[in-house]
């Protein structure tokens, strides 16, 4: 018998935590710890196993658990009785997520998810666990208290088949990142002629999108086919297939439920094929790489449409996510007073009532017209284009009248869903996620030519670099500015390729300087010194049962990846050759298994492709408005292997490799390719020519 009736504390340990989704769970009936070394040892103190609870704020089903189990006072009397329990936050402790996602996958072989539900011995070892458990049996699941008293009296009876049992699930956590032999014949683009054709085989062909569902974006995958095409475009045979994959995809996602088409931005996934209905959690990662491809499908092909995407998506950033400072936030919830995707929804009714004579237009633009597709209700897709509204006469005939109208609808129906109850918003700040922002943003600025977005981006590095960068260490998370957490390999990676994108629009020699902090921080604090490749975690973070070595991306980039780009990009800018070498020893770590499974490696195929076709800088030295003339010039054409970096002739503390480009009259441009640069060109014709020779990987090999 387990008792309810004593009383609780109006608010467990997790009170003192900064998490959004820590605190959600601060009034639970459940006596939680953070993840620490207080929990653990409760565990030895008692004899008890540890209940590990792992999710997110924007996660549904980690609401619904939450509100099923973790709030109901029977079930918390039984988890309090015979466990310890933790509550995490994944987005803070991606180390231990990883982990234990990991250990899920190998005890019951099949993928895990959030919210995790594993069960632990005093010293962190897994030795069962799932993902949602429900309070009654329902799809084959047990009911979760059920499950709680099986659990606790298997741990309690079963101590030595316990202790082989989770000593061998150690050793299998430990051969997934073991260290191959790193490569040492040459490099070849073989993992990217692999890779083409697997994002070929995968293509959905009527909707774009490569698996089915449920849909997830897969920016990498769009942004290598986009290269793809690029890197072929001077042959007499294109690949236009590659453009056509990558922008069928573009416009299906933009076209169908998974764009927010009123305030702008992404949901997470499509629930179906057609990208019609989503998962409605909005994350800030899948934004800013959203905001990168399609800034450049603008620029590579000149499409009104996915400058409009782009466009829209900066907006919501700015409007929706930015925090005072500059910094942006992490997610929107897919909830809204307790229903997932009410805030999105609308009705024929709702629109008329706000619209008047523009709602037939609106309706028909947006599906409303249709069927309702959510729970009786109508979530916004784009049923109809433009110019095939105008050609049927119904609304008038010219387009861009039409288009204002909708604009202008738009507008009126954003305002009137502002007063709607909001999801909730995660308010921390994580470095990762905002530096995938920043990128974004500098890429869309280049784009779209808005220095709004220039600026945003630099005043979210400026943030990060006050408050996230403390006596030579990066934090990986704030909320409210308290930092905390030592940051991880991702944020070192992700951040310095977010400055080298963000040169490209506004030189900084401050943050080309905090790049170098963050590269010298990689290679001395989690570069694998023996076999090449960088660690997760760093050298003296906290030890935990296994420490992850991985080349595969995820909802991210795989930090190895970027770091590998990263600092070849950095290492050919600065004449910095430690930085080639760790890139070389981590492209050579990843190629065992790259050259077998590209396709979960997307971002080290790109980095790959820098190494095997160094990447071109133009650097620009002058007077201010001169240079940027040029350098709007020479970005007007989508080069992704180039960067123009355009440097005043009075700036000041630059590092010595562009110190030594100096200044000559009101323009000069230096043209560089890989360690190698061409005599200084004084004209801008001249320097096109030079640089439209280069451009394609493989054209010229040196100056």
């Amino acid at each position: 018998m387990f008792d309810t009736s004593t009383p609780r504390p109006a608010s467990n340990r997790l009170a003192a935590e900064t998490s959004p989704y820590l605190l959600q769970h601060a009034a639970n009936p459940v006596d939680w710890y953070p993840w620490g070394e207080a929990a653990f040892a409760q565990a030895r103190g008692t004899g008890k196993p540890v209940l590990l609870s792992i999710g997110y704020s924007a996660c549904h089903w980690c609401h619904v658990m939450a509100h099923e189990s973790f709030e109901d006072p029977a079930t918390a009397a039984v988890m309090n009785e015979l466990f310890v329990n933790i509550k995490v936050d994944r987005e803070e402790r991606p180390d231990v997520d990883r982990i234990y996602q990991l250990a899920h996958q190998l005890l019951t072989r099949r993928g895990g998810g959030w919210p995790l539900t594993m069960f632990l011995t005093h010293d962190q070892r897994p030795f069962f666990g799932g993902t949602y458990f429900p309070p009654e049996p329902r799809h084959g699941m047990p009911a979760f208290r059920t499950l709680l008293k099986r659990v606790a009296q298997y741990h309690l009876e079963r101590q030595t088949e316990l202790r082989d049992q989770t000593q061998a699930l150690i050793d299998a956590l430990a051969t997934i990142d073991a260290p191959g032999s790193p490569a040492d014949a040459p490099l070849t683009d073989a993992p990217l002629q692999l890779l083409r054709a697997q994002l070929e085989q995968r293509f959905d062909r009527d909707h774009g999108g490569f698996s089915p569902p449920p849909k997830f974006p897969h920016a990498g995958m769009i942004g290598r086919l986009l290269r793809d095409w690029h890197n072929s475009a001077s042959n007499p045979s294109p690949d236009l297939k590659a453009l056509f994959m990558a922008t069928l995809s573009l416009q299906r996602m933009a076209d169908g439920g998974l764009f927010d088409h009123l305030g702008g931005g992404f949901c997470r996934y499509s629930v179906d094929e057609r990208w019609e209905i989503p998962h409605f959690e909005k994350m800030l990662y899948d934004n800013g790489a959203l905001l990168s491809v399609y800034a450049d499908a603008a620029a590579a092909t000149g499409d009104g449409a996915f400058a409009r995407v782009a466009a829209q998506t900066a907006d919501f950033l700015l409007r929706e996510l930015r925090a005072p400072g500059g910094a942006f936030h992490s997610s929107f919830d897919a909830d809204s007073g307790g229903h997932e995707g009410t805030y999105y929804l609308w009705t024929p009714d709702q629109v008329t009532a706000a619209l008047g004579d523009d709602a037939p237009l609106f309706m028909a633009r947006y599906g409303l017209n249709l069927a309702p597709n959510f729970e009786g209700s109508w979530h916004l897709i784009a049923a109809r284009g433009i110019s095939e509204l105008a050609q049927s006469g119904e609304f008038g005939t010219d387009a861009a009248e039409l288009a204002r109208r909708l604009d202008s609808a738009r507008a009126q129906l954003l305002q009137l869903r502002s007063q709607r109850i909001a999801p909730d918003r995660d308010d921390k700040v994580l470095t990762s996620w905002n530096a995938l922002a920043i990128k974004g943003l500098a890429d869309a600025a280049r784009a779209l030519h808005r220095s709004d977005l220039a600026q945003a981006a630099h005043n979210a590095l400026a943030w990060l670099r006050e408050h996230h960068w403390r006596d030579g260490k990066l934090l990986a998370t704030s909320k409210d500015g308290d930092a905390r957490l030592p940051a991880y390999l991702d944020d070192h990676a992700l951040l310095i390729d977010a400055i080298l994108s963000l040169q490209t629009v506004r030189f900084s020699a401050d943050a080309l300087h905090f790049a170098t902090e963050l590269a010298d921080a990689l290679l001395q604090r989690f570069e694998d010194r023996e076999y090449g490749g960088f660690y997760f975690t760093a050298h003296d973070h906290e030890a935990l049962i296994h420490r992850s070595r991985s080349f595969s991306d995820d909802a991210t980039p795989s930090g190895n990846a970027i770091a590998a780009s990263s600092l070849q990009k950095l290492g050919w800018l600065l004449g910095n050759g430690d930085y080639l070498a760790a890139a070389d020893r981590a492209l050579r770590a990843a190629w065992p298994t790259l050259v077998e499974t590209p396709l979960a490696q997307v971002h080290m195929a790109g980095a790959l492709e820098d190494y095997l076709h160094p990447h071109i800088f133009v650097i620009l030295r002058g007077e201010q408005g001169q240079i940027g003339l040029w350098q709007q010039e020479l970005q007007r054409v989508w080069r992704p292997g180039v960067s123009v970096i355009a440097i005043p002739a009075d700036a000041a503390a630059l590092p010595p490799s562009l110190a030594a480009k100096q200044a000559q009259g009101d323009a000069v441009g230096y043209l560089c390719h890989g360690s190698v640069c061409a005599e200084p060109e004084h004209g801008l014709p001249a320097l096109l020519q030079a640089l439209s020779g280069r451009d394609a990987p493989g054209a010229v090999s040196s100056p």
